[in-house]
């Protein structure tokens, strides 16, 4: 069976990358002890590319914002959804996004999850 992946993209301020890190040093751990296979997120380098609409523009990013861009695989997509169960519980999650002010805003992140295609 091929892999099942959730990924995501949103805008941060570029003075709370040091603060999104450690969330996500955190988020990656917990993901991965409830079933995900990997967890990978980049920050945006080069945002432009000619004939086609930007993260940016279409993240509505600010001047003072960069763009991260992530996935987590997993086996299936039940295991995502059991995964995503499991982590939206675990008190580590709560602890993590609570305690660090990173810029992070949920309504702002396009998300989706995806079976695999080619």
């Amino acid at each position: 069976m091929a892999n099942y992946i959730d990924g995501f993209a949103f805008p941060i301020p570029r003075d709370r990358l040091n603060e999104y890190k450690r969330v996500v040093e955190v988020a990656a751990e917990v993901w991965k002890e409830h079933g995900a296979l990997s967890y990978q997120e980049f920050v945006g380098d080069d945002m432009n590319l000619e004939g086609t609409s930007s993260f940016v523009k279409l993240l509505a990013a600010g001047e003072n914002e960069t763009i991260l861009f992530g996935w987590v695989v997993f086996e299936s997509r039940e295991a995502r959804d059991l995964a995503n169960e499991k982590v939206a519980a675990d008190p580590r999650m709560t602890e993590i996004m609570t305690s660090v002010d990173s810029g992070f805003d949920p309504g702002r992140m396009a998300y989706g999850g995806f079976r695999s295609f080619v």
